[in-house]
């Protein structure tokens, strides 16, 4: 077996099985389980229609680049959506299956592990573990920038100094951030475009939340267009991650794509022929579809939106909380510690929320994560407003 799986750690929720195992719930009360991001608003009717429409499409092979209708769609979708000038379908963008896969894959097509000096993945710290674990697999070590409440979990990159940023290759970012729903502004990504002509490491930004927003006239900031407004035209060294799994509530679809440099997305196809991941040709038509549609997206985010509204004037004055610039999650403290606040709100009040301790990992003399719990505002409007009281009578019970 390959040396290096003994250097993963367990799934955040492998770890919150574990913590949770021999509690029991309280079971007076039914069980809200707001600790995964998985998307509870239905599936829209004319998405489920579409992949029925086009289960002929399942007797042949497609093809790893995809249909050219669906790249031709994410195009447009991308030049709407970000104001772009112009992007090329055929060089510029690919179809993945969700962008879980395309992320963990990426930096085994972009990392030399054979290099000089050992190399180096930073990402930010808390974090989706899946880039921690595709850093390991390809060879490299994880670095961590520490994003922290008093700093409004600002991008610092000063944390690092030279001698590291030297050996990186790769950096993750994640923007509309999980957990803490902040959003990179176009000073950070001016100072890390500029590292990254400096020392030439990929960047690799995440961006499945880009949807989740609060006000209809100011979407969040996006890497190709901040790259666009800075006239890095071909967005050199930048390669985006966009999923319709939170946006259109299709998780079991398994449909995003990539977008960016077109030299790396020429090599990064070459990595994925090989890997066979080419998408169902029936999720590709419905894809197409849901990219081409924008009612539904805002009816998802005024759904949202009632939620988050709701859940922090019930949580005012008993839990450190606001509201974030994007996602489904509140990031909040604790009054306790995250491990102990989530043991005694699944036993005392059945409600199941993910330490923030868990996402994120010791750096520069702390974790970032701990004494937060993120609660993902993915239940009904109703399961999220008792879940709300239920918390405000925990915080209360702790005082």
């Amino acid at each position: 077996m390959n040396p290096t799986l003994n250097k993963l750690q367990p799934y955040p929720f492998q770890k919150l099985s574990k913590l949770l195992e021999g509690i029991t719930p309280n079971p007076s009360l039914s069980s809200i389980h707001l600790h995964i991001g998985e998307p509870k608003h239905p599936t829209p009717d004319f998405i489920r229609q579409e992949l029925v429409n086009n289960l002929d499409g399942l007797a042949h092979y497609p093809t790893t680049l995809g249909a050219r209708w669906l790249r031709v769609g994410i195009a447009d979708w991308l030049m709407r959506r970000y104001r772009l000038t112009t992007i090329d379908p055929d060089t510029q963008v690919m179809p993945v299956n969700g962008s879980r896969e395309a992320l963990f894959s990426f930096a085994q097509a972009v990392i030399d592990a054979h290099s000089a000096e050992s190399p180096v993945v930073v990402c930010t710290n808390p974090f989706y573990q899946i880039y921690e674990g595709a850093a390991l697999l390809a060879g490299a070590i994880p670095f961590f920038l520490n994003t922290l409440v008093q700093n409004n979990f600002a991008l610092e990159l000063t944390q690092l100094g030279e001698e590291i940023w030297a050996r990186t290759q790769l950096v993750y970012v994640c923007s509309p951030n999980n957990p803490t729903g902040r959003v990179m502004t176009l000073d950070e990504w001016q100072q890390l475009f500029a590292l990254s002509d400096r020392h030439g490491f990929v960047v690799a930004s995440d961006e499945c939340y880009s949807e989740i927003y609060f006000d209809e006239d100011h979407p969040p900031l996006g890497a190709l267009e901040a790259a666009h407004q800075l006239g890095r035209n071909g967005f050199p060294r930048l390669v985006v991650f966009s999923s319709l799994s939170k946006r259109s509530n299709v998780p079991g679809m398994r449909s995003g794509f990539v977008a960016g440099d077109e030299a790396i997305l020429k090599k990064f196809l070459l990595y994925r022929t090989y890997h066979g991941s080419a998408m169902n040709p029936a999720v590709q038509a419905a894809s197409k579809i849901a990219w081409g549609d924008e009612r539904h997206v805002i009816e998802n985010r005024r759904l949202y939106r009632e939620k988050f509204d709701k859940a922090i004037s019930a949580l005012s004055g008993c839990l450190d909380v606001s509201m974030p610039d994007a996602t489904f999650y509140l990031w909040a403290r604790t009054p306790i510690s995250d491990v102990e606040f989530t043991q005694k709100l699944y036993r005392d009040y059945n409600v199941n929320v993910l330490p923030g301790s868990y996402l994120g990992r010791e750096a520069h003399s702390v974790n970032p994560g701990e004494n937060f719990v993120r609660i993902a505002l993915v239940a009904s409007l109703e399961e999220c407003l008792d879940a709300m009281e239920r918390i405000k009578n925990c915080c209360i019970r702790i005082d």
